[in-house]
């Protein structure tokens, strides 16, 4: 199902107010078109994982982190796993000149989800001084959060780009360079640079990095860790399980453990989020 979390003119304007906040709960999977926006825009989900596409990246985005968008950056909703249950803040572009320039992960503070979580009470009151405040921390705390490389940025050679996307459909799928550059019609010594150069990743590991992503999505899911490693193409599960706490800090099984039993949103009050489309509309009239 397409969707849109606001109107286009609502995200491209730059009248008040400084934030608007937005969020979606759907049991269905969700996608957007490609658009830009002339706001800037953090999003990141409340349960779950997300995937969106940022000029030639791809992103997924578990509850613990949020995607920063600057204004007029192309992006897309690819899907979401399982369901959804999104939010995002559009920022007024004047506001944005101290914050990142480009895309980026943000690993979100314990301090920003609760601001963030806050600005989703307002929306049957007026805008207070209070809210500006807590609006303009918003905005600070955005700046000095760190980034996460997170991103699988994809090649743009069509070649290229075919091996990208078959290994997406099948991560398990463990054919040799030699094998694949066969498969896609390119010499092993150009797919070798051309990943490289396109990518920021040897072939390697840009496969390690979409195994580690399609990870993410699995554990989410409650998929057990021995199906999860076999899924993915690992011989052994100690192998995947050291891979794993190498690229995220923590064993698989902790992170899922801690997504289950210590939601980073448990504080946020589902009877402001109802089952559909939720606006602040106080702050958009």
């Amino acid at each position: 199902m397409n969707i849109s979390l606001i109107s286009p003119e609502v995200a491209s304007s730059d009248s008040e107010p400084m934030i608007i906040s937005a969020s979606l709960k759907s049991p269905s999977v969700k996608v957007t078109e490609r658009h830009h926006h002339s706001r800037g825009q953090l999003a990141g989900t409340l349960q779950g994982l997300i995937s969106i596409e940022v000029e030639s990246s791809q992103w997924v985005i578990p509850a613990t982190h949020g995607i920063w968008i600057p204004p007029d950056t192309q992006h897309s909703l690819l899907g979401s796993h399982g369901p959804f249950h999104g939010w995002s803040i559009y920022i007024q572009k004047s506001e944005c000149n101290n914050l990142p320039n480009k895309p980026c992960m943000l690993e979100l503070s314990s301090l920003l989800r609760e601001a963030i979580t806050r600005t989703m009470t307002w929306n049957n009151s007026e805008l207070q001084p209070e809210h500006k405040r807590l609006m303009a921390v918003i905005v600070d705390e955005i700046s000095i959060t760190p980034q996460v490389e997170i991103a699988l940025p994809m090649p743009k050679d069509i070649r290229l780009l075919k091996i990208a996307l078959a290994l997406s459909d099948n991560p398990s799928d463990d054919r040799n360079i030699n094998e694949w550059s066969v498969w896609a019609g390119i010499s092993r010594r150009s797919l070798t640079r051309r990943f490289t150069n396109e990518t920021g990743f040897n072939f390697t590991e840009w496969r390690q990095k979409l195994r580690m992503l399609k990870a993410l999505e699995l554990l989410v899911a409650g998929r057990p860790i021995t199906e999860i490693s076999l899924n993915l193409g690992y011989d052994n599960i100690s192998g995947f399980i050291a891979i794993f706490r190498r690229n995220f800090g923590v064993t698989p099984g902790n992170y899922q453990k801690a997504m289950r039993n210590n939601h980073p949103w448990r504080n946020f009050n589902d009877t402001i989020i109802q089952n559909d489309n939720y606006i602040n509309n106080k702050l958009i009239k």
